[in-house]
């Protein structure tokens, strides 16, 4: 059963709208772990009206705040146990969705990129185009090989000057650069169709 853990190189760069291509692509199961945020509504939700035929499998962990997992839990009272971080349980392909990036806080001893380990998950990381995404991004990649985590690879969300896209690139190996989307402001399930029209053409390596 292939598993990708989607992260990101920051927190609103597209990892749910990734983590939906890949399952159209895949015809993958989503999961999300931990959701912050429920009351703006939940990214497993988000999946379903985009991909209606979608398995979205229940979070271990919801949690009312839009903020960092340990920030979230401690308003609530919620200790999160690492023992129910659990993989759901099925045979398709599965699309493991993240809480923003690499280093985000999960509790005192856990971190977002000790749940791709957890899991044994291969991880694809999504980045956006602004200012400083060099940087973000160059961090996470190293931060990716210095701590042995499994790379799939990235995924360009947005509109990237050439320059930006060969500064993020040189510092991968060809079959880690998977495809690349451009931005779009509203997501709908007809704009989300022509991204995904689009992601399959750019795609550059196996998934």
């Amino acid at each position: 059963m292939k598993k990708y853990f989607v992260t990101g190189i920051g927190t609103n760069v597209g990892k749910t709208l990734i983590s939906a291509l890949l399952c159209k692509y895949l015809k993958a199961d989503y999961f999300k772990p931990i959701q912050s945020g429920t009351i703006e509504g939940t990214d497993s939700n988000l999946i379903k009206k985009l991909i209606p035929e979608c398995i979205t499998h229940t979070e271990n962990y919801t949690l009312s705040l839009s903020a960092s997992p340990h920030l979230a839990a401690a308003k609530e009272n919620i200790k999160i146990d690492k023992n129910r971080l659990i993989l759901p349980h099925t045979q398709n392909p599965l699309i493991i969705e993240g809480a923003g990036g690499l280093l985000v806080p999960i509790n005192n001893e856990l971190y977002i990129a000790d749940l791709i380990k957890l899991f044994n998950a291969e991880c694809i990381l999504v980045i956006s185009s602004y200012l400083g995404c060099i940087n973000h991004a160059l961090l996470s990649i190293d931060y990716i090989r210095n701590h042995n985590i499994p790379f799939k690879g990235i995924i360009f969300n947005g509109n990237f000057e050439q320059e930006i896209k060969s500064a993020i690139l040189k510092k991968l190996q060809v079959e880690e650069f998977i495809s690349e989307i451009p931005y779009v402001s509203d997501i709908t399930p007809q704009t989300f169709n022509t991204l995904f029209l689009q992601f399959k053409n750019n795609l550059k390596t196996t998934l």
